[in-house]
């Protein structure tokens, strides 16, 4: 059955793992930049926006891109206060301008400190510590492990800026709220995952493929269950950790790689 199941999936992550896939996925965001920095904000941004139809989370992030004078990186770090004027005017679904500003607050605040978004992701040291504000003294959760340490830190350190608003918290979930976390699972997919396909980016080296839980979205979650991926009832953090273990089976190394497979049988196939 493994075997049967992983001969099936591999072409279908051969199939879905290429560049044409690109065009129509909101990885194509990300794809249009080079440096490093950019490709971070703008995977980021085009994850969190990444529900509703394709087309207008790709137009939506395409109108905040233009709004940032098309080098979100350089705009964040450099830009005066009357340039977030502009700002005000976006608007994607529940995601509007408070949220808008706030990212860029979180942005300008990390990249003053860092030079990588990964370093988000990582709970530091005692010399890294220093440098941040209230997560030097928040406690992860290590015995979790893993991506589920990284996400936990990563949504108190996001939220660590005096005067957060309070309503931007909905969009940057972590497995403490018992979410599956599909959008930011699908993020650092982007960013760790390493192969020569061209659309996955591969560009973070502390977080490993092997550690990554699989994005569990609508159409994943259905194709999973109706192959008996899935046999708990509910869908949360330990539905997409059940996943991935079943994943593991089939590739230890890298078992998201079949995100492809899934999302692809899900919404091109509707299998």
């Amino acid at each position: 059955m493994i075997d049967n199941l992983k001969v099936f999936f591999d072409s279908k992550v051969a199939q879905y793992n290429r560049p044409d896939f690109i065009t129509n996925d909101p990885v194509c965001i990300p794809h249009l930049f080079t440096k490093k920095q950019d490709i971070e904000i703008m995977g980021f941004w085009a994850a969190t926006l990444a529900w509703g139809q394709r087309v207008t989370i790709i137009k939506k992030c395409r109108e905040l891109i233009a709004l940032m004078n098309g080098a979100p990186y350089d705009f964040i770090m450099n830009h005066e206060d009357l340039d977030l004027k502009k700002l005000l005017s976006f608007k994607h679904r529940t995601f509007n301008d408070i949220d808008t500003l706030y990212f860029i607050s979180f942005f300008r605040y990390h990249y003053s400190n860092y030079k990588s978004l990964e370093d988000a992701f990582i709970p530091p040291g005692p010399l890294k510590g220093e440098l941040l504000s209230s997560p030097n003294s928040m406690a992860v959760n290590s015995a979790n492990g893993g991506v589920e340490a990284y996400l936990n830190y990563f949504r108190s350190y996001f939220f660590s800026l005096p005067d957060f608003p309070h309503r931007t918290k909905k969009h940057v979930s972590s497995p403490s709220q018992k979410s599956t976390c599909k959008r930011l699972n699908m993020f650092l997919r982007w960013m760790v995952r390493k192969d020569d396909n061209g659309v996955d980016f591969g560009i973070w080296n502390r977080i490993k493929p092997s550690e990554l839980i699989c994005p569990c979205d609508v159409h994943v979650d259905r194709v999973a269950r109706k192959l008996m991926l899935i046999t708990r009832k509910q869908t949360d953090w330990q539905t997409a950790v059940e996943l991935t273990a079943r994943l593991r089976e089939l590739d230890p190394a890298d078992p998201v790689k079949y995100d492809f497979a899934l999302f692809g049988l899900g919404i091109e196939e509707k299998f």
